[in-house]
């Protein structure tokens, strides 16, 4: 079987083992009528924001594909593009879509089925919850690999030039990425509004606590966990795992290379990687399990976590060995620019999962229970409001620190390795495990549920207690998946950006010109802009919230007591409008920007507006995530008791109000402007790559034999010619005792060089490309 069609079906298999645990966790006991009743509440709530979001996100693809498809048939851009283009982002984005619903969808049927479980014990518990994430992953995984392996096949059969087939393509990740900024921004939205106001009104106005019944605002906090933290993170992953592997296949165009796949193995290398990374996830979630109720659930994660990254680091030496020739040269505008090992790719990938590993870890250590940072959140929480709220931006500014450390050592040792593939296949290396990494962060979003079924049916304080466990653990993989993410997230941007520039025909980024250091500056505003509307949109949300929370309180006789029902329906209502309504300017903001900059002031503009961009939303990024992270557990310190001062405080406590008052300011910044970050900087830079062929035509009005045309010429002829061995461009003598002309492809890389050289300069003669 041909490797390319080997991958497609390795993401199947992915999607037959999901169906296959998502029928186990269906058939698990859902408890007692009370718990099924509130488990309806969450799972039509989650519905009904889908079916809002989708009717507004269907209107957008409708126009954004005719456009599409529009400008890709001017006789400018028709020979770098195709209307085609139109099909694989709407195709994108549905799958981008379905990748959220089938997260949401298992879910809102894993939590009340966790809740029941963990009625028998901790370990069961622990099964149902972390099998719901694992559907989550593999279904997002195997979505990705099919999607795109599948597309891959179809447009390189379509088309004669591999740069056409890939700029096609782009459009699949160009509709995932958007449908996951608006599902990412739209659940955070939705998901803080009912947490702030059940907080604010709940816990410190009425003193009830978190998850309890009275709350009106309670379902549609439990609601949010799943449209916010499942489907947003979802379809933010599947987006982040498109958008590697695209980077990826689009610089491996540029690396020349002598093998047996048609010189295109550095542009299937992605795919096989990520395809065998859904196996090896498969057999990782074998591992998680526990034998008894004071066993550690987060060594048995970080167990099936590591089996299932050793997995594809060995494997990983074996697939590079097989496909790759021992040299490649990386070529940019006709230029031999870098020699790549094949040895060198496999260390960048393993740097990748290095960099990953730890950035994970520094995460950890900033938001974790007991650690330092948090520690001085909860002590300056004895000295009111104000000093909890400062002890939170500084650990959360102070977070950056290393993390940034890492990843420029990451970038910097990967380019050195294998130049700008090297960077690029660190970033697919770091998400070859994508499904295991969102099934550990999955599950805790359906442990947090089952713990507010709990709270809200009154079971014994023995569930509480096991569903606690679960969701603190939870808490800790949320906080370490968005490091890892915006760690994935930078490099995938780095590779977009890199290929941005070979597609648009311009040799660099002069950062000495004025339009372009403008544009950078800009590009550095952009994601403080960004946050600032994500942020106010949580904040007007919540204003409604509270007012409604408080007015059932004041209206509805009996809430307190037990004796009247809250209406429920109608916060999730506000919520649900609300997300809808507030989402569209940040999305708006992330789509229109690099257009405007890339048509008015040209491509070297607009790779400015992405360098500042990226910069600043990766600092963003991990500020927003830490701090927020930090605020939430010195909050949840309280619930055990803390000594400020050689005094214990339990909840209810002065200093505990401290704490949930900069909870309340975290929970935007950790949930809905932070991991938007991640986003944000790939999907403007796959703006860039979808309309490259477009601006660099109109910045340099060339025809198809101007410069830039006969570079992007050349950069196809070599790998053809070195594959061909028949080019007439630089036929020598034949070898004594052979017949007929012969290449000289056997004696390296210059012969391509030479190549290119001799096409870009006879134009259009070149038989490979006339």
């Amino acid at each position: 079987m041909d490797i390319q069609y080997l991958i497609p079906v390795l993401g199947i298999l992915g999607l037959v083992v999901m169906i296959f645990k998502a029928i186990w966790v269906g058939k698990q006991d859902p408890g007692d009528a009370n718990m099924v009743e509130l488990a309806g509440y969450i799972a039509r709530g989650a519905q009904a924001f889908l079916r809002a979001e989708w009717r507004v996100l269907g209107i957008f693809v409708v126009i954004a594909g005719v456009l599409l498809a529009w400008s890709a048939e001017l006789e400018a851009v028709a020979t770098h593009t195709d209307w085609v283009i139109a099909v694989a982002f709407v195709i994108g984005a549905v799958f981008s879509a379905f990748a959220g619903w089938i997260g949401m969808n298992i879910a809102t049927k894993a939590n009340v089925r966790t809740t029941q479980a963990a009625r028998t014990s901790l370990a069961q518990a622990l099964k149902v919850s972390f099998t719901g994430g694992t559907v989550m992953g593999l279904g997002v995984a195997g979505l990705a690999v099919l999607g795109l392996s599948t597309l891959y096949i179809v447009f390189t059969g379509m088309y004669d030039s591999m740069a056409q087939a890939l700029e096609v393509l782009a459009g699949f990740s160009l509709g995932a990425e958007s449908i996951a900024l608006f599902a990412r921004v739209g659940g955070g939205i939705y998901t803080k509004a009912a947490d702030v106001g059940a907080d604010l009104v709940g816990k410190v106005e009425a003193g009830i606590p978190e998850d309890d019944p009275r709350n009106p605002a309670t379902i549609a906090d439990n609601v949010g966990d799943n449209v916010g933290d499942v489907a947003g993170m979802g379809a933010d992953l599947f987006g982040s795992y498109v958008a590697t592997m695209l980077a990826t296949m689009v610089l491996g165009r540029e690396v020349v290379s002598v093998d047996n796949y048609d010189g295109n193995a550095p542009i299937l290398l992605p795919m096989v990687i990520a395809g065998l990374g859904i196996v090896y996830s498969i057999i990782g979630t074998f591992f998680v399990r526990i034998k008894s109720e004071t066993s550690s659930v987060m060594n048995a994660l970080n167990l099936g976590n590591w089996s299932s990254m050793v997995l594809s680091a060995v494997s990983s030496y074996f697939v590079i060995q097989w496909m790759l020739p021992e040299t490649m040269v990386f070529e940019r505008n006709g230029t031999a620019a870098f020699t790549i090992t094949s040895m060198n790719v496999f260390w960048s990938i393993i740097l990748g999962l290095v960099v990953g590993t730890l950035m994970s870890l520094v995460t950890e250590y900033y938001t974790s229970i007991g650690r330092r940072p948090v520690d001085s959140i909860v002590q300056r929480s004895g000295t009111g409001h104000g000093t909890n709220v400062i002890g939170g931006l500084a650990v959360g500014m102070e977070s950056t620190v290393l993390p940034i450390l890492i990843l420029a050592a990451g970038i910097y040792g990967s380019f050195a390795l294998a130049g700008l593939y090297g960077v690029a296949i660190a970033a697919a290396g770091m998400m070859s495990t994508t499904a295991m990494q969102l099934a550990i962060d999955a599950f805790g979003p359906i442990a947090d549920n089952a713990g507010g079924i709990a709270e809200m049916s009154h079971l014994p304080s023995e569930v509480r207690e096991r569903t606690d466990n679960l969701d603190a653990v939870g808490n800790t993989t949320a906080a370490t998946g968005k490091g890892f993410a915006i760690a994935s997230a930078a490099l995938t941007a780095l590779a977009l950006f890199a290929a941005y520039v070979g597609l648009a025909g311009i040799d660099g980024i002069d950062i000495y010109k004025a339009d372009v250091l403008a544009m950078l500056f800009v590009g550095a505003m952009i994601p403080f802009f960004f946050s600032s509307l994500a942020i106010s949109a949580v904040g007007k949300a919540a204003m409604e919230m509270v007012h409604e929370v408080r007015r059932q309180f004041r209206e509805i006789p009996g809430i307190m007591e037990g004796t009247g029902k809250p209406e429920y329906e109608k916060c999730v209502e506000i919520s649900t409008k609300a997300s809808i309504r507030e989402m569209v300017a940040p999305g708006a903001l992330a789509l229109i920007a690099p257009v405007l900059v890339g048509f008015v002031m040209g491509p070297e503009a607009l790779g400015g507006l992405l360098a500042g961009i990226t910069v600043s939303g990766v600092l963003m990024g991990m500020f927003q995530n830490n701090a927020g992270g930090a605020w939430d557990n010195a909050k949840k310190s309280f619930e055990k008791g803390v000594v400020i001062e050689g005094q214990v405080y339990q909840k209810g406590s002065e200093p505990h109000k401290a704490a949930v008052t900069g909870d309340t300011v975290g929970d935007p910044f950790k949930d809905t402007s932070g991991p938007s970050m991640n986003i944000l900087i790939k999907l403007t830079s796959i703006v860039a790559l979808v309309i490259a062929p477009f601006i660099a035509v109109d910045a340099s009005h060339a025809d198809e034999h101007s410069a830039p045309a006969m570079e992007q010429a050349g950069h196809v002829c070599a790998p053809e010619c070195m594959s061909s061995g028949t080019c007439p461009m630089h036929q020598e003598a034949p070898a004594e005792g052979a017949e007929g002309p012969q290449a000289a492809p056997a004696e390296g890389d210059a012969a391509a060089h030479s190549c290119t050289k001799e096409c870009m300069a006879e134009g259009a003669q070149c038989p490979h490309h006339a």
